[in-house]
């Protein structure tokens, strides 16, 4: 394959972006940001001038004649996305879908691309995508999905088949994200607490001798930094768990609090809370209490 269009071109786009260009391939792309005009269209404009990236005037434009679609938006626009795309799909084109979404939802985009005559293929990223970039760990799912595991490692992916039944992937993304997702959202709201009761470093103590493999200093601070910084992005997937967990027939209680602990977090960054997005600072602490404190100072006892 020898050209890629991308559906989302935020973080995890232009990453991808980034590495295939590097590989030699042709990217095209699209972002719902760029019919705006302001620093984020600017932004997205300028890193696809410096990648040799062709922007689509709208997603059908991008993804036409390309082999292969990768739509990387949020959680909640998953059907928008695949909707936005059947104008331009060519038949037989692979649409692979990066986004974190319930099982329910996946089946409803890839009745929406099967029946243009591409190729739906569920993708799981299985942790964050800086770290690994085009790396990142990717389960494959869905009846396609045997088809496109050697394409993709060919462009570099570190994709792998997993099961031949749609949503099974993204199944087993949505209930480790029940833990992880979570895990950030209990750090958050365990130690803010504590550190308003002046019991912090007891309860790290405590914390250290039941679980002495995790370095909880460095932890903290560092779901402190994802949850602020990426809260809304991660508030719309716990939303997408709720309903994984509410199609296996169980209450999503704990799904839906995180869900609103990320989506909280989420609204005070953008309040300027945690400093202003962009500049030297923001989410940057190397130790958590800073942004507990600025949490802190949010909250009425």
């Amino acid at each position: 394959m020898d050209t890629v269009a991308l559906i989302g071109y935020g973080e995890v786009g232009r990453i991808l972006a980034e590495d295939l260009r590097a590989a030699g391939v042709r990217v095209a792309a699209w972002d719902l940001a760029l019919a705006a005009d302001d620093a984020r269209a600017g932004a997205m404009r300028a890193h696809a001038a410096a990648q040799g990236v062709r922007l689509g005037m709208d997603a059908a434009d991008a993804v036409a004649g390309a082999p292969l679609v990768v739509c990387a938006v949020t959680a909640s626009q998953t059907l928008e996305a695949a909707r936005s795309c059947l104008g331009g799909l060519q038949p037989g084109a692979f649409f692979l879908d990066f986004n974190s979404a319930s099982p329910g939802t996946k089946a409803q985009a890839a009745a929406l691309v099967d029946a243009s005559g591409a190729r739906y293929v569920e993708g799981a990223v299985m942790t964050s995508v800086p770290p690994h970039r085009i790396k990142v760990p990717l389960l494959l799912g869905g009846p396609h999905a045997r088809a496109l595991e050697a394409p993709l490692q060919a462009l570099g992916f570190a994709a792998r088949f997993h099961d031949q039944r749609l949503g099974v992937a993204s199944a087993t993304k949505m209930c480790r994200s029940v833990m992880i997702k979570g895990l950030e959202a209990l750090v958050v709201e365990s130690l803010t607490a504590a550190r308003q009761y002046g019991v912090e470093d007891a309860v790290l103590a405590s914390l250290q001798e039941t679980f002495p493999g995790i370095d909880w200093q460095a932890q903290a601070s560092y779901f402190f930094q994802r949850v602020i910084e990426h809260g809304r992005r991660r508030s719309e997937e716990m939303r997408e768990v709720a309903r994984t967990v509410a199609e296996a027939g169980l209450e999503p209680w704990a799904a839906e609090a995180i869900a609103n602990r990320q989506a909280r977090m989420a609204d005070l960054a953008d309040a300027g809370v945690f400093g202003q997005r962009g500049q030297p600072g923001f989410a940057r602490s190397p130790d958590w209490r800073t942004e507990a404190d600025r949490l802190r100072a949010t909250c009425k006892p």
